[in-house]
């Protein structure tokens, strides 16, 4: 019995040849996805990976530059290669030059001219905190510990506000960034759910001790998910409340928001290159509201 395998690709094919990549990545130990002078970066890992199979120097475009300690299950990126090696092949064959921390998930032919950055349509971001009295040490990369417990339903009300078209000036770092800060929000809920139970031990006070923030979009700001989780979890300590949420968006100012969340708890979950909803899942809780 044989395996069937992909053929290679006639040279006449690869000259303008174009492949779209879905990545997962830990954050925990590098300065963020874009080349920096201070660090490891995530794009250098990935070309010099992609370089060592293909024998050739690669540029890669992101969805998205993650910061220094964001994690990403659904990170895209573009780049044009001559190498006549199926994507079967880049599946398989390119994780051997790549860290343990950095995993491919799908490779697919893409037109050409596909760019992962701006032909992006829609982004779903996830922000991820341990609401316990214990903290988890194992967790202490991949989540944001909040020893208080946090009210999720005002949470949900308050983010709830924001779904729209809006100019989001008071959620971005170093306002203006961009030659516009009008996005439009087509999910935004905050759902509790279950420890996972992946690490073994019950939890020791909560069985329902983790509050995820989803949020889909057609763009985020510098910052902007990290400054809303900052500003939800105000909502959830009670010094805020929807209201304020909606005061704090009118009034477009950086300093009336929340401070910026740390960034282990956010993850980059999914990119979409079509009007179509992406299909943001939530926790099992009542909050769970579908995207528009």
């Amino acid at each position: 019995m044989t395996l069937e395998t992909e053929p290679e690709l006639p040279p006449s094919i690869v000259d303008d040849r174009t492949l779209r990549m879905t990545l997962a990545y830990d954050g925990t130990n590098y300065c963020g996805w874009q080349v920096q002078p201070n660090g490891i970066a995530l794009q250098a890992v990935v070309e010099e990976g992609l370089q060592q199979f293909t024998g050739a120097k690669t540029r890669v475009v992101a969805s998205g530059r993650t910061d220094a300690g964001v994690h990403a299950l659904g990170q895209v990126i573009s780049f044009s290669t001559q190498s006549t090696a199926p994507c079967r092949g880049f599946l398989q064959g390119l994780p051997v030059h790549l860290p343990d921390d950095v995993v491919v998930r799908a490779v697919e032919e893409a037109p050409a001219g596909f760019n992962a950055r701006y032909d992006a349509k829609r982004k779903w971001y996830r922000y991820v905190i341990h609401n316990s009295a214990i903290r988890n040490p194992f967790l202490r990369n991949y989540t944001v510990w909040q020893k208080s417990r946090l009210d999720d339903q005002a949470m949900h009300a308050a983010v709830s506000q924001l779904v729209g078209t809006h100019d989001f000036r008071c959620f971005e770092t170093q306002w203006p960034n961009r030659s516009s800060s009008v996005r439009t929000i087509y999910h935004a809920s905050v759902t509790r759910g279950a420890a996972w139970e992946v690490w073994g031990a019950p939890p020791i006070s909560d069985s329902n001790e983790f509050l995820c923030f989803d949020i889909e979009a057609d763009g985020f700001l510098y910052n902007m998910v990290r400054a809303i989780a900052g500003t939800l979890i105000h909502v959830g300590r009670g010094r805020w409340s929807s209201q304020d949420m909606l005061r704090i968006l009118t009034e477009g100012k950086r300093t009336q928001a929340g401070e910026t969340a740390p960034p282990q708890g956010l993850y980059l979950m999914q990119v979409g290159y079509d009007d179509t909803p992406l299909a943001v899942t939530t926790l099992n809780s009542k909050n769970q509201a579908p995207s528009n």
